[in-house]
């Protein structure tokens, strides 16, 4: 089976090996001119555990399972990475009470070792710390975002498998038993293909809106959330990944360290328009705000814009975390035919076991 999949981003990556795993030919179409430039080389880079999410949901099985898949990925490929664990803090009882709620929902979920903890343990952990209480998930964790995209790309081309950078899709239709897709670019013109996995990220709506055999009533709003990044300016004063409570769009601005040792802040939410990656010097008042809830020392002057990066939310400020939404053709009918909307956090720690379900739906 001819297999096209849109969009090299870790997700899309994923789903490319899995299919070519299947032994299926595998094309994968990037509109950009390299893997991962978009939602994928924009994120904090955790690993995450699998707490958060609600019982049910897809991003609570494929987060838990993903994450379990993704550390043996990372030993098998030598793809960086460390289980550095993190806490998620409560500065007052109502936070407290929150954190139970995590608790809870993470033994649901199916999360190993957590544990709630005083205040005082916490502090022994991360001396720097304020907190009345913590969430201990020593499974937490962060990759080298890149590298790991490196060695999807690795599998999917020694399985027989091709990229094509600078390859936008610009039309698609069903053709008999077959989808027929036309392709913008220097190499571009009209292909066929047996199945369809859309995962462009942000460009998944306009990909989707592009098929004229698929219902446009189906294709999701896109709703931009933003997430700014600050650097700290001296040596990181904490091992492990702090998290404050969770906001409306996202986790609160937390603390995230990289594989090559630094720690940064973020990201906050900003509900953008239009996609615009600058980071607004100004905001760095509500991140000295927020992040001296849980760290009274840091310093004034410390911080500076380093990185910003868009959601692709299936929702606004005021409405319900959205779920990821998987359109295969048990739901809208057409075979071979997968769209993947609204995969935001935790699609990188999820990809392998996305992969691996919808690299099963395009043989639908």
């Amino acid at each position: 089976m001819q297999v096209l999949v849109i969009g090299a981003g870790v997700v899309g990556l994923a789903v490319a090996r899995a299919a070519a795993r299947k032994g299926h030919e595998v094309v994968v179409a990037e509109a950009a001119n390299a893997i991962g430039t978009g939602i994928s080389s924009r994120n904090s880079e955790v690993i995450h555990a699998g707490m958060y999410y609600a019982t049910g949901t897809l991003r609570g099985r494929h987060c838990v399972r993903g994450r379990r898949m993704l550390y043996e990925f990372c030993t098998s490929h030598g793809v960086p990475h460390r289980k550095c664990g993190k806490l998620i803090v409560a500065t007052n009882q109502a936070e407290l009470d929150k954190i139970q709620a995590i608790e809870v929902q993470g033994g649901i979920n199916g999360v190993e070792g957590l544990e709630l903890i005083g205040g005082n343990a916490a502090r022994a952990m991360e001396p720097e710390l304020s907190c009345i209480g913590a969430l201990h998930s020593p499974e937490t964790g962060i990759i080298d975002g890149h590298r790991y995209m490196l060695a999807l790309r690795g599998d999917l081309e020694d399985l027989g498998g091709a990229i094509a950078v600078n390859t936008p899709v610009t039309g698609v239709r069903r053709k008999g038993a077959q989808w027929e897709v036309t392709f913008g670019g220097n190499e571009g013109g009209t292909f066929e293909f047996d199945a369809i996995a859309n995962c462009a990220g942000l460009g998944a709506q306009g990909v989707a809106r592009t098929m004229t055999d698929y219902p446009a009533a189906r294709v999701p709003r896109l709703v931009l959330g933003k997430g700014n990044y600050f650097t700290y300016a001296g040596r990181p004063v904490f091992s492990r990944l702090i998290y404050p409570m969770p906001i409306v769009g996202g986790l609160g601005v937390h603390v995230t360290l990289d594989m090559g040792g630094r720690m940064r802040f973020g990201p906050d939410v900003e509900w953008v328009e239009t996609e615009n990656y600058d980071v607004n010097p100004a905001r760095a008042a509500l991140f000295y705000e927020r992040i001296r809830t849980y760290w009274p020392g840091l310093p004034d002057g410390s911080l500076a814009p380093d990185y910003s990066g868009i959601r692709p939310k299936l929702g606004g400020p005021k409405e319900p975390q959205a779920d990821f939404l998987i359109d295969a053709p048990a739901q809208h009918g057409l075979p071979g035919l997968v769209q993947m909307f609204g995969i935001e956090s935790p699609g990188l720690t999820s990809s392998l076991s996305l992969g691996e379900e919808v690299a099963g739906y395009l043989e639908s």
